[in-house]
């Protein structure tokens, strides 16, 4: 009996898969609930798991094809049928006396295979006559044919200059990957947002002192009690809900011609990827404490890492916060992640002159920008709003003040 594994449904907002990698392939043994192949989504990366033991007799699809929920993926030869089409143990061989041997037709010659072999290498378009059997006689076994699978192709023997011997050097010097369905969304998302929205950046920067002098203080003792870092993100998060309070507008959206403003507080926080950008939410921020935040935080960017973000994970958001001074930017403009109206940049820090009390003195500096889509969010807002994290950030015993 064949099992087929098929897409699993993949939630509401996910209409389309792309195949990704190949956990398992043609002969290989799986168990019951073991991942057969990896299947890559716009938001999160999926697993298509056997629901019966036995042996992958078919491959329906190829890395970077694109199915749906319910589309086949692979067959299983279940245990029982690999069983009952194994060939029975040969009988000890008889002595007889040796007689000459005459020639055989061609045919003769040819090694015979078991059923699921056959039919595995007439699916794959592969003589098994072409093959070397590990089985009794010389017969064809279905890992005979994985193997003949797995092998790479022969190089082709030119006897004159081909183009494509004169192109090999060229093509030495570039290398071909393929797009995963995240990049693809990432690609069409970034420009949706930049056709779409009226797109502007503000500018401030921000002298990082007192939290500085805070997490140096600090740092140990909230460890101790909280088993968590306190990181700079929790510092922004809870500026940014203070902000955001001040100036809904900011945190709002605008959705079938109407301003939608909400009253909740779901930041959004970018993590970078080997596979790009994601933006996993911190649920409910203004109702979690710093080591809540931190926790959070740290959970979903290893997460995310990891390719374990669910999408539950990463679905809405309110505004987000993203951090290029992790890897050293200095300055930049980020683009909104829609439908979103706001995104907060932070930037690396660095020492820079300042004048305090009419002397020139040296500071940590951090300079913020604020993308905001200026069909809803006017410029005098916008630039209020970052004064305001600028100034929460600054003294951030407002914080507690500000709830």
């Amino acid at each position: 009996m064949s099992v087929d594994i098929r897409v699993p449904t993949m939630g509401e907002s996910v209409a389309e898969a792309t195949v990704g990698r190949w956990l398992k392939q043609l002969g290989d043994t799986v168990t019951v609930g073991e991942p057969v192949v990896e299947l890559e989504t716009d938001k999160v990366n999926l697993e298509a798991f056997a629901d019966s033991a036995g042996t992958i007799e078919k491959i329906a699809v190829q890395t970077g094809a694109s199915v749906k929920a319910g589309d086949l993926l692979a067959t299983i030869a279940s245990d029982a049928t690999v069983s009952a089409e194994q060939p029975a143990p040969a009988p000890a061989p008889k002595t007889v006396p040796p007689v000459p041997e005459e020639p055989r037709h061609a045919d003769e010659h040819r090694p015979s295979a078991t059923p699921v072999a056959a039919r595995m290498a007439e699916r794959a378009g592969l003589d098994v006559a072409a093959m070397t059997g590990s089985g009794t006689s010389g017969k064809v076994q279905k890992a005979d044919v994985a193997r003949a699978l797995q092998a790479p192709p022969a190089a082709p023997v030119a006897s004159t200059p081909t183009a494509l011997a004169v192109l090999a050097p060229t093509a030495d010097r570039e290398e071909r990957v393929r797009i995963t369905r995240r990049r693809q969304t990432i690609m069409v998302r970034l420009k949706e947002a930049q056709n779409t929205a009226a797109m502007l950046t503000t500018f401030n920067e921000v002298d990082m002192s007192a939290i500085i002098d805070i997490r140096k203080r600090r740092k140990e003792q909230f460890l101790e009690k909280w088993g968590v870092g306190l990181g700079f993100m929790s510092f922004f998060t809870r500026a940014s809900v203070g902000a955001l309070r001040e100036f809904p507008v900011v945190n709002g959206e605008i959705r079938d011609g109407e301003i939608v403003l909400k009253h909740y507080y779901d930041i959004g926080i970018a993590v970078a990827t080997p596979d790009g950008l994601v933006v996993p939410v911190v649920r409910d921020a203004d109702r979690k404490t710093f080591a809540q935040i931190e926790r959070e935080i740290g959970a979903l960017a290893a997460r995310a890492r990891e390719n374990r973000l669910t999408l539950d994970d990463i679905s809405g958001g309110t505004f987000t916060i993203t951090n290029g001074g992790v890897f050293g930017s200095l300055l930049s403009t980020p683009i909104l992640n829609t439908p979103q109206v706001g995104i907060l940049g932070m930037h690396t820090i660095q020492e820079r002159p300042v004048v305090r009390g009419g002397e020139v003195v040296a500071r940590p500096m951090m300079y913020l920008a604020l993308s905001y889509d200026h069909r809803l969010v006017d410029g005098s807002d916008a630039v209020r709003f970052l004064v305001r994290v600028k100034e929460f950030l600054e003294d951030p015993e407002q914080l507690l003040l500000a709830g």
